[in-house]
């Protein structure tokens, strides 16, 4: 596949052919559905966490006499039946929301992603990226010229490059990763994806390599 390389000015720059085995990967909705949910179920937060009437604090004492008053037997004030007791069924820490999925089949939902974002012309190809301080309106002036117009925006990186991380950080709609850290979830996070020629080979060596060695 071929495909068109900008400069930091929004100017085309030539082509590039784009390694097929990377960029022209048969979909598989299932499977990349699969992966994403996988991915979002991990990245979860156990933030929730309801008290027992074990763990509400008081109710020490019986709230009256168990006969002879006409009212119904209690045994404490804390009981999930009252206001101001215990939950019962409600949400705890310890809940396990983790799914494991195969390393290879998380390197195939990321290709087939790849390989839409290249297809629906998604994918910005540069020479290079790069800036002299670590400055928003420098990376903001350089976006606003390529196709993606700092629309929802993933720029992938062959290495860390602090300038351009504290620059885009400030972007709403814009994140900065590094290649051998992509996944599927992060793609699909972003309409628009932004490559440096440089990280291609990095996706290419982690990627492809690392699956034929498993």
């Amino acid at each position: 596949m071929m495909a068109e390389v900008y400069n930091q000015q929004g100017k085309k720059a030539g082509q590039a052919r784009l390694p097929k085995e990377i960029f022209e990967v048969k979909m598989n909705s299932d499977l990349v559905h699969q992966v994403v949910v996988s991915q979002m179920a991990n990245r979860r937060q156990k933030i929730a966490q309801t008290k027992t009437r074990a763990e509400v604090r008081g109710g020490g004492r019986k709230p009256w006499a168990q006969k002879g008053t006409g009212r119904a037997r209690a045994g404490t004030i804390r009981s999930p039946l009252w206001r101001g007791g215990g939950v019962t069924f409600g949400p705890r820490k310890e809940k396990v929301f983790k799914k494991k999925i195969p390393r290879k089949i998380k390197r195939k939902a990321l290709l087939m992603v790849l390989s839409a974002k290249a297809k629906n012309n998604l994918l910005t190809l540069l020479e290079e990226l790069k800036i002299e301080k670590p400055k928003t309106k420098m990376i903001s002036e350089i976006l606003n010229k390529l196709p993606s117009k700092q629309k929802s925006t993933l720029i992938v990186l062959s290495e860390v490059n602090r300038n351009l991380i504290l620059a885009a950080r400030n972007l709403p709609r814009v994140e900065v990763i590094q290649a051998r850290d992509l996944n599927a979830l992060d793609l699909l996070s972003f309409k628009y994806l932004l490559i440096p020629k440089a990280s291609i080979k990095v996706i290419k060596e982690t990627f492809l390599r690392a699956s034929k060695q498993v």
